[in-house]
């Protein structure tokens, strides 16, 4: 099933880059490059749709539903097991031991107390 849809997602995908391509633009005449829309509508004069116009949109409608089938096709069948980050293992917490600080042995009398850091408080 997956094949057949594939196939008809590409043929589809070559026949809407053809498709378009054909096309001329909305304003392809010299006045188009300056501005000028040859009518005081709103958005430039609109004929009736072509036929290129009617394949486009089929082609677009048709690209849209295959997209779609080949998304649900392919998360059908792919094992939901939870989260990508779930997945990912935990780096190794490697910490350097505390040093203790060296107090001299040799203390002047009268010197200030020497202050020893706050040990670090382990989780």
């Amino acid at each position: 099933m997956t094949i057949i849809i594939t196939i008809i997602h590409v043929i589809v995908c070559f026949f809407l880059i053809v498709v378009v391509l054909l096309q001329s633009g909305k304003a392809a005449d010299l006045a188009g490059a300056f501005g000028g829309m040859g009518s005081q509508t709103a958005f430039g004069p609109r004929g009736s749709a072509t036929l290129l116009s009617k394949a486009t949109t089929l082609a677009a409608a048709l690209f849209m539903v295959t997209s779609l089938s080949l998304a649900i096709l392919a998360t059908r069948g792919a094992a939901s097991t939870g989260s990508v980050l779930e997945k990912v293992k935990a780096p190794a917490s490697t910490t350097a031991p505390a040093k203790t600080p060296q107090v001299p042995k040799n203390k002047a009398p009268g010197s200030p107390p020497v202050q020893q850091p706050p040990a670090p408080v382990k989780k």
